[in-house]
This record gives structure tokens, C-alpha cells and sequence, in this order.
């Protein structure tokens, strides 16, 4: 079991199967951190074809006799004010899937990273709902950077003195992602986070 230190009185054990998994290189985390930037990304942009742009139905001069080309329509795309070609239109699917395994395999990898780097503590916040308490806690255990909160289940006292805090995330357990992990400079997980991130985290193949 790895044991890691924290504020409280006494040290934590954490799983090692989920804490303490063997981390040959990066490729997973960062399969896994790109898919999630990638789900999360929407199809927003869009542009006009030339068969979208308003106007060009009259053809700018005489097909013959000007000494000019040959042009149709001013909507061409090698045209200013002319459509766009192989553009943005708005319906382009950007996601990427990895398997369930995959995702948990990189998961424990992350935490295992966060562990060795001394960033994972076993406290459990107590709030009336108030911010003032949670800026006293991170004050008093030093998380002076990106936080990240990990909790069995989002109270809605947790939620109301969180939600105005800049550089705290809450998170709950069977939400937590790669991406979340490795942007956050310290993560607090709650005690009673810990059997549900073994049990959901570690499961055995059939």
C-alpha cells in the first residue's frame, strides 16, 4: 500500500492499484487528455460556399470581347467577398473514443504521477456553504494554486462555496478525468472517494 502524507493527523494509505500502477511512458495520458478536448469541442465555426454567398447571379462582364478571362460569378472563390472552399459549416464531429479500459488505465496513471509528485491529499472539507471556509481550509493547508476537489457527492453546501472560487474545481468521484488530474497543482480527495475510486478504477477482466 502506498502511503502518502497529508495535513491531517494521520498518514493515509491509498490503494496501490489505483496509486501505484506502472507508468512506461505517456502515450495513454496523452490519448486519453487529447480526448477529452476533443469531446468537449464544438462544431461552431461556419462558412459560405459559393453557392451560399448572397449575390453573383450576374455575370460580371461579356464572356467575349474584353480581352479579360472568362467569369461567372463574382462569388467565385479566388474572388474578394467570394465563398469559401473546404471551409468550416458548422456540422463536423471532432470527438474521439478510446475504450473504457483505456480510460481507466490512464486515470490510474495519472493519479499515480500526482502521488509520486506529493500532489494527492486525503482531506475530507467541512462547509456550512459559506466561501470564506473554503479559502480558510486551502490557506491553512498552503493550495495557493489550481485545486481540485474530489468528493463522493456534490453537496449543494460544497457546491455554493465553491462556485465562486477561481482556482478550486469540484469534481465528483466517477467524473474525474485524466484531463482534470494533470492540470490541477494539488488534489484533495475526500475519504470517502477513495473505495469508490478503487472500486470503479480497478476492475477485474473477464
Amino acid at each position: 500500500m502506498a502511503e502518502v502524507k497529508t495535513t491531517a493527523a494521520k498518514a493515509t494509505v491509498l490503494p496501490e492499484e489505483v496509486f501505484a500502477v506502472d507508468v512506461k511512458n505517456h502515450e495513454l495520458l496523452k490519448l486519453a487528455y487529447d480526448a477529452y478536448l476533443a469531446n468537449s469541442r464544438q462544431s461552431s465555426a461556419t462558412t459560405l460556399t459559393r453557392g451560399l454567398v448572397r449575390g453573383g447571379g450576374k455575370k460580371p462582364w461579356a464572356q467575349k470581347g474584353t480581352g479579360r478571362a472568362r467569369f461567372g460569378s463574382s462569388r467565385n472563390p479566388i474572388w474578394r467577398g467570394g465563398g469559401i472552399v473546404f471551409g468550416p459549416l458548422g456540422n463536423e464531429n471532432y470527438s474521439k473514443r478510446i475504450s473504457t479500459q483505456s480510460k481507466r488505465q490512464a486515470t490510474r496513471q495519472a493519479l499515480t504521477l500526482a502521488s509520486k509528485a506529493n500532489k494527492v491529499h486525503v482531506l475530507d472539507v467541512q462547509t456550512t456553504g459559506k466561501t470564506a471556509e473554503v479559502v480558510k481550509f486551502m490557506a491553512d493547508n498552503k493550495f495557493n494554486r489550481k485545486v481540485l476537489l474530489v468528493v463522493e457527492t456534490k453537496t449543494p453546501e460544497l457546491l455554493r462555496a465553491t462556485n465562486n472560487i477561481q482556482n478550486v474545481l469540484l469534481v465528483s468521484t466517477k467524473y474525474l478525468t485524466v484531463f482534470h488530474i494533470l492540470n490541477a497543482d494539488h488534489i484533495v480527495l475526500s475519504k470517502a472517494s477513495i473505495p469508490t475510486l478503487k472500486s470503479w478504477l480497478v476492475k477485474e477482466e473477464v
